[in-house]
């Protein structure tokens, strides 16, 4: 009988996989073996795609007449450094006497493409290839996937898309590159006096520069606008409540030239005027409750965590980058603590929540948790879960959302505090999902004087609920519950006194006002992007697009992957065209990078715009899904890499971009500073 070889993608995760086989065989140099079974590993990647001078060597020179650089079929390579390990693996994987192999990398189209480029270059042939697709490293997943491994030809649409995404990135990385340096590249090095300036772009890369720049212009751009608010303080029981004036329909100002919003004037003498006229024949000045609300509003637990939300939450927490918190999850999941952690879902499939109480219950022993761990299953809500919002099959492609498994406890006091609080962060969401709803006891009313209403709402928390669960043992005293789902910002926070004053009120009482006044805003500027921001907004590119049709077509598409996207901005921070400040996790455009953003969007405006990059990832999925075939995908690739690098080609914007560079680089300009001696630095 043949022997079965597992291949994983590191080697930490071949050693649990040999684990859970109970393979106690010889450990030899870069795999394990025990009479029936063989183990080995990649080091991630073992293969690449090969430069374009490896076709031929006239492609080393950047030219003109190279470009396009559309090769018919693609050259592969070995990485140097692991040139080992792959010999190791090609060996085993074309050992006679074995005869079916598990493809154990990662579940996922990365690491579906990672097994078939060492599967292509080892020239594997008549051998059975099962895919074992698992969402965590715990014995008991392991072992299910093994048993439940499909035929690897199941999974070709998948590897399909994979090869696609490569050959993307690679044809418009090689192609643009080169035609806009050689166009343009002097441009760029001559302004900034430096040497040869190499002008990087990419499929993704560049619609997120071009995301920081647009929002750092209309930063820039931006002009403050004052506003002035008319506020009611009115007296109740010994206790003050506010109003605030309102131009909703009836009010002599409804629909006014002089309004700023409904709630505020672009003027101050026309606040001044509206008070002046609230107290004509109105003293002492009082006011009429027109209408009044009282109900208990409920606040559900948020949805369980994906990769960007989880990012986006640890950057306000921690400050660390995407980039570090996906290597921090994906090291608790290697450790067995969580699931795989490059997911969209943020729901759990409907199979898992039948066991889910085996995640809950392995809680129990995690000191930080434990206790709540034990209330949530004698709460007994688990045994409903999947009745609830917090299951959905359908919105589950590759992988359910990111939760702890319950299992792998005492690996983590070796851990780094923040790998530490990362993991405390998403046990407590996951808990949180079985824990009732939040109970607000809300008032809300309206209040009448000369005709203009003044509106008021309350909001006091009556039931705890997930939210006694929420916080971290790690946050500051007094802080509130993280929670990242939108709350109702008009909503005043009131004591128990008032609140009881509040409830005597009815309909048509009349109510003391103690004073009217103006309370001075001014319009804010967009916000810049952090890193968890961003990651967030290249998931959500899709609804930046202003076509209707489009935007639906592409609902749910972002730029680049949950596995890439950190990569991605790692990528634009190491060749400084963004810059991050390490302690608030900002980002902002650097003058490379701006420059960078003008010559594109003088040649090739598409690669700028979440748009293209969209449609491309939607196209993909396409493939995966089995929609669309990998060579109409090719045709429309190459299409658009034809026209666009010859449209470059024949461009000629040199004067107009040294007008955008100028206006770029005042905001860069060094202030002078003055020494103490009074000379300038």
């Amino acid at each position: 009988m043949g022997k079965a070889l597992y291949i994983a993608e590191k080697p930490s995760v071949a050693q649990e996989f040999a684990k859970a086989l109970k393979i106690n065989g010889q450990r030899k140099d870069g795999y394990l073996e025990s009479q029936d079974s063989i183990v080995t590993w990649c080091v991630g990647h073992l293969v690449t795609m090969s430069y374009p001078e490896k076709y031929d060597i006239k492609y080393k020179r950047w030219s003109f007449d190279t470009l396009p650089f559309l090769p018919r079929e693609f050259k592969y390579e070995v990485i140097p450094g692991v040139q080992k390990q792959f010999d190791i693996v090609k060996g085993l994987l074309n050992r006679p006497d074995v005869e079916t192999i598990y493809v154990c990398t990662d579940s996922g189209r990365e690491g579906e493409y990672i097994y078939r480029l060492v599967a292509q270059m080892a020239g594997v042939k008549d051998k059975k290839q099962r895919r074992v697709w698992i969402d965590s490293q715990t014995e008991e997943e392991i072992l299910r996937g093994i048993r439940e491994a499909k035929d690897l030809s199941s999974y070709d649409n998948l590897a399909n898309s994979a090869y696609l995404r490569a050959k993307e990135d690679y044809l418009m990385g090689i192609n643009f590159s080169r035609v806009l340096t050689l166009r343009y590249g002097n441009s760029v090095s001559s302004y900034l006096k430096s040497k040869y300036q190499a002008i990087a772009v990419g499929r993704v890369m560049t619609c997120v520069l071009g995301m920081v720049v647009r929002r750092e212009r209309e930063i820039r751009s931006f002009v403050k606008t004052p506003f002035y608010r008319v506020i009611s303080g009115i007296a109740l029981e010994g206790e003050k409540f506010d109003g605030e004036w309102r131009a909703v329909e009836g009010s002599r100002y409804f629909q006014s030239p002089y309004l700023y919003k409904e709630n505020g004037f672009k003027e101050k003498d026309k606040a001044e005027a509206l008070i002046q006229y609230l107290k004509e024949n109105n003293e002492p000045p009082t006011c009429q409750i027109t209408s009044i609300e009282k109900k208990k509003e409920k606040k559900n637990p948020p949805l369980l965590f994906k990769l960007a939300e989880l990012q986006n939450v640890c950057s306000k927490l921690f400050k660390i980058s995407p980039d570090e918190t996906l290597r921090i999850t994906q090291e608790l999941y290697e450790k067995k603590l969580v699931t795989y952690p490059r997911t969209d879902a943020r729901v759990l499939s409907t199979a898992v929540s039948k066991e889910i109480y085996k995640n809950i219950s392995g809680l129990r022993n995690y000191p930080a948790i434990g206790t709540t761990a034990e209330e949530v299953l004698q709460m007994g809500s688990y045994k409903t879960i999947a009745k609830t919002r917090y299951v959905n099959d359908k919105q589950i492609t590759d992988h359910y959302a990111i939760i702890p498994t319950g299992q792998g406890l005492n690996a983590l006091n070796s851990l780094p505090v923040t790998s530490q609080r990362v993991y405390e962060t998403i046990v407590r969401r996951f808990l949180c999902i079985f824990c009732p709803s939040a109970v607000y006891q809300k008032v809300s009313l309206v209040t009448m004087m000369q005709g203009e209403k003044f509106f008021s709402s309350f909001k006091v928390l009556q039931e705890e609920g997930y939210l006694k669960y929420a916080t971290n043992s790690f946050a500051r005293r007094g802080a509130k519950a993280q929670d990242t789902e939108k709350s109702d910002s008009e909503d005043v926070s009131c004591d128990a006194q008032l609140l009881a004053a509040l409830h005597k009120l009815k309909k048509g009482d009349i109510l003391t006002v103690d004073s009217l006044d103006i309370k001075e805003g001014e319009t804010s500027p967009p916000k810049r992007y952090n890193s968890g921001s961003m990651i967030l907004a290249m998931e959500n590119a899709g609804q930046l697009i202003e076509d209707e049709e489009l935007r639906a077509q592409i609902k749910g598409s972002g730029i680049g992957t949950s596995a890439t996207r950190a990569e991605i901005l790692k990528k634009l921070f190491s060749i400084k065209y963004l810059a991050l400040n390490k302690k608030t996790q900002v980002i902002t455009p650097t003058l490379l990078g701006e420059m960078i953003f003008d010559v594109v969007n003088c040649s090739i405006r598409q690669l700028l715009n979440p748009e293209l990059t969209a449609s491309w990832e939607k196209g993909l999925n396409y493939v995966a899904e089995g929609s669309i075939t990998p060579q109409e995908y090719m045709d429309k690739l190459e299409h658009f890499v034809r026209i666009r690098t010859d449209q470059v080609e024949q461009s000629n914007y040199q004067y107009a971009l040294r007008q955008f560079f100028d206006a770029a680089a005042v905001n860069y300009q060094k202030k002078q500073t003055t020494s103490k001696r009074g000379g300038k630095v």
